[in-house]
């Protein structure tokens, strides 16, 4: 079952998220990470009303695939990069479902 996590950069200091996540982008942390097995979506977003925040959307196709992840070499690499750019972090959730019947309510 696919699961999605949300993780919201913040520092105190207005641009750090958004200089930690051009710095995983230039250095191809975030395309390692997109090359992972497993891997279904890795991207970042900046909210438009809030120069202190950058959030991620991080997707897997199962708890293994994320476990593996989690364990690889780089997360040492990313939490080096947190700690430069002291960034706090908050964190959802979510699993995937089965039934889509919201569907009708999308529009393709």
């Amino acid at each position: 079952m696919p699961i999605t996590i949300h993780i919201f950069y913040t520092s105190e200091q207005a641009g750090n998220a958004v200089a930690f996540a051009e710095e995983m982008e230039r250095r191809g942390i975030a395309e390692r990470i997109r090359a992972e097995e497993g891997n279904l979506q890795y991207a970042y977003f900046t909210p438009l009303h809030d120069d202190k925040t950058v959030l991620l959307i991080d997707s897997w196709e199962s708890q293994d695939a994320l476990d593996a992840h989690h364990a690889s070499p780089m997360m040492s690499e990313i939490a080096a990069l947190r700690e430069t750019y002291d960034l706090h972090m908050r964190v959802e959730r979510f699993v995937g479902a089965e039934d889509h019947t919201d569907s009708a309510f999308i529009r393709k």
